[in-house]
Formats: structure tokens, sequence, C-alpha cells
């Protein structure tokens, strides 16, 4: 089943030129890039975009890393987008990403791990809203 997801390149990894070879190893996979856009993240966005965290302890340093610096959003599509990308980007937790996957290869910490992806459909529609793209 063909459907899409966003990736969001974290602003560690926009700091680090990281770009280009993370978005790469997507298409190299197969995905099809529908649209990219590079987004200043303002307090209000990023609130928004992160919601579904919201009240939980975490939330500030979410909302203070992420406006923190530019962000590459990117939507893409294909076959099980959503569960293969998230596949592809490894544990939230760069100690614990396996090589290989994208943050085993370039994240340095928990909130610092270089990129984000859409965990489901709902999520997708969401996070697509906050950044003005669909």
């Amino acid at each position: 089943m063909s459907n899409r997801t966003l990736i969001l390149v974290k602003p560690d990894a926009v700091k680090r030129g990281l770009v280009g070879r993370i978005i790469q190893r997507f298409e190299d996979k197969g995905f099809k890039l529908l649209d990219i856009k590079m987004v200043e993240m303002n307090r209000e966005m990023a609130e928004n975009f992160y919601s579904v965290h919201k009240g939980k302890p975490f939330f500030e340093n979410l909302v203070s890393f992420i406006t923190s610096g530019p962000v590459v959003a990117v939507i893409m599509e294909g076959r099980n987008a959503i569960d293969a990308v998230r596949v592809m980007i490894g544990s939230t937790d760069a100690s614990k990403a396996a090589p290989g996957s994208v943050r085993g290869d370039f994240s340095l910490g928990l909130t610092d791990n270089s990129i984000h992806a859409s965990d489901s459909e709902e999520s997708f529609t969401r996070e697509t809203a906050a950044l003005g793209m669909q």
C-alpha cells in the first residue's frame, strides 16, 4: 500500500550539512519526494507540531530544540511509507539506534536526534497542517 509520510530534518542535522545525505537515503530506498520546504518554526508552530506531547516532562525541550534553527520538512510517498521510514530512522534515543539507521549514523542524543518522521496517518495530517504543507 502506498502512502505518504513527513520527514523533518531537525536543526542539528541542518546545521551539520546533512540534509542531502539524509533525504538521499529515502530516495535510494524508492520513496518519491512530493514536497520539500525549509521552515523556521516559531513557538506556536512547534507547540502545534508536538501537541500530542503537551504536558509531558520533555515537551519544553522538544519545543526549544525544534525552534533553535531551521528544519527541512519533506513529504515522501511510497509503499508502507510510515512504517518503513520509521524503521529507517531508528530508535529515538541515538545511543540505542542501530548502525545504518539515520539516527544510528548521524544523531548525537535524545533530543538532537537529527530527524523526525510521522508515526501514523493522524500524525502526518496534524504535523503537515502545523507546517502549512499538504
